[in-house]
Parts: structure tokens; C-alpha cells; sequence
């Protein structure tokens, strides 16, 4: 499985904690981390059935940007 990897604004455990909701019910609660140490905050998503594009919009819909990394 391929995994789609973006750069996000996803900075904290809060903000992580606001995102999950929505990842959680897009790609599964297992198929998606976020890296907050990196100064990127990089998002992984292991899901071949949503595309880059339907993850970038739920986030924006949030208040969250992504761009394809």
C-alpha cells in the first residue's frame, strides 16, 4: 500500500486531537499519524481508496491546510 504524505499545519497534540474525528471516519483511525516533532508537522495516511484531494478538502473544511508532500 502506498502512503500519501502531506505537509500540514497540524503544529500540537490539541491540534491533533481536533483533526481526529474527521481522519478517523475519512481513512480509519489506524491509517493516518501525524509527525509534529518534524518542523513540516507531516501527515501519513495509508488509505488508497481517498484521495489526496478529498483529505486536503476535509482538512480545510476544519481550519487545516495540506499540501501533497
Amino acid at each position: 500500500m502506498e502512503n500519501k504524505v502531506f505537509k500540514t499545519n497540524i503544529n500540537c497534540a490539541s491540534c491533533v486531537q481536533k483533526v481526529t474525528e474527521t481522519m478517523d471516519a475519512l481513512v480509519g483511525g489506524d491509517n493516518w499519524s501525524v509527525d509534529t516533532n518534524l518542523p513540516i508537522k507531516l501527515l501519513t495516511v495509508e488509505n488508497e481508496n481517498v484521495s489526496a484531494d478529498t483529505i486536503i478538502t476535509a482538512l480545510n473544511g476544519i481550519g487545516y491546510k495540506a499540501d501533497v508532500q
